[in-house]
């Protein structure tokens, strides 16, 4: 059962981690980003569409990388130059996402004979499998160890300082923003390169459960990405069942976790200081 566990537990993870990432480059530039389960649904959506189209996974990964850019742009757009409530903007993309995707979703038809990740492998891994622990590791170092990370935690913590360096919260809050909407499509673009095709809210809630593992892991890419490996730990359990557990039971558990993280008894979190106010 644990050689079957680990392999699953890597792939749940993966889309988990790489949507973590981007809720907390967005989040350390002061920007609340709920709609990481839209970028990562719209970004599942048009790597199925491209990649069939073009018959070019790597289209389809461009493709899906575009479709999160988009959104991350919208999101950013309402919540950084127009202000709007950040918790509101987030839900509202999220069901835009979800309304998009299904009234363009192809019938099952045309979905079917999706061409595979044809990538490098390593064993029986994705090489998007290996890039998370690498970009988990590179974020760490580019957010607080190199001055570009100290500007963007900046944007989240202090605004005077920024202004004091003369620099543009607001493009560093678009930078956050933008990235977040990169990492999360690509996250979204390996849960469908997993089972080579898209259906209505495929995504299941992963971006929310990608938010609550930046809260449990204090927004820092290593204690985040590693609450992504607990969470699909968890959701590999049903893929594992051996103790005749109902598998309702079971695949609920990510989102019970999900509930205790943010009820806090796991551990209390600060957030950026400036998390979620506007510019004024």
């Amino acid at each position: 059962m644990i050689f079957e566990l680990i392999p699953s537990t890597l792939r749940m993870a993966t889309p988990l981690g790489f949507a973590a990432l981007g809720g907390i480059y967005s989040e350390r530039a002061g920007v609340i980003n709920l709609a990481l389960e839209g970028m990562m649904l719209i970004g599942a959506f048009g790597y199925v569409i491209g990649a069939q189209a073009s018959g070019s996974v790597w289209i389809g990964l461009l493709v899906g990388i575009s479709f999160g850019l988009v959104l991350a742009l919208l999101h950013a757009v309402a919540t950084i130059t127009f202000q709007a409530e950040q918790i509101v903007t987030g839900v509202g993309i999220n069901i835009l996402a979800l309304g998009i995707t299904e009234y363009l979703l192809p019938t099952s038809e045309q979905v079917k004979g999706l061409p595979h990740w044809q990538v490098p492998f390593i064993g029986s891994y994705s090489f998007v499998v290996y890039l998370l622990p690498v970009l988990m590791v590179v974020s760490h170092i580019l957010l607080f160890k190199t001055p570009w990370g100290l500007r963007l935690r900046a944007a989240g913590e202090s605004t005077e300082a920024l202004e004091a360096l003369s620099l543009s919260r607001v493009k560093w809050q678009y930078l956050g923003v933008l990235l977040s909407g990169i990492l999360a499509a690509i996250g979204g673009c390996f849960l469908a390169s997993e089972v080579h095709y898209f259906t209505k809210g495929m995504t299941a809630g992963r971006g929310y459960l990608a938010l609550a593992a930046v809260i449990f892991g204090n927004w820092r890419p290593l204690s985040g990405v590693a609450a992504c490996f607990l969470f699909g730990f968890a959701t590999a359990l049903e893929l594992a069942n051996r103790w005749n557990i109902p598998g309702q039971l079971l695949n609920s558990l990510p989102y019970v976790l999900t509930m205790v993280v943010l009820a806090g008894l796991v551990g209390t979190s600060r957030p950026p200081a400036s998390l979620g106010k506007t510019n004024f």
